[in-house]
């Protein structure tokens, strides 16, 4: 993905989640894909899809169970 492309995104994602922790990093290898931290910490991949013309982006965040508060 290109630095302004990425640039953009990250505004999106600070604005709809209220924080300016949030950035996206080229540290894939892939040229498709970013990584999403907030305050450092590695929380998921966003991927890019063209289609018919279309572009879109895809968040994709695994949640381990060993991470979730203790069930009450």
């Amino acid at each position: 993905m290109e630095t302004s492309e990425i640039l953009r995104i990250q505004s999106y994602l600070r604005e709809k989640f209220n924080t300016d922790r949030i950035t996206l990093d080229m540290k894939t290898k892939k040229s498709d894909s970013i990584e999403v931290s907030i305050g450092g910490e590695f929380i998921g991949v966003i991927y890019k899809d063209e289609d018919e013309g279309e572009t879109s982006y895809a968040f994709n965040m695994a949640i381990l169970d060993i991470d979730l508060p203790p069930a009450n």
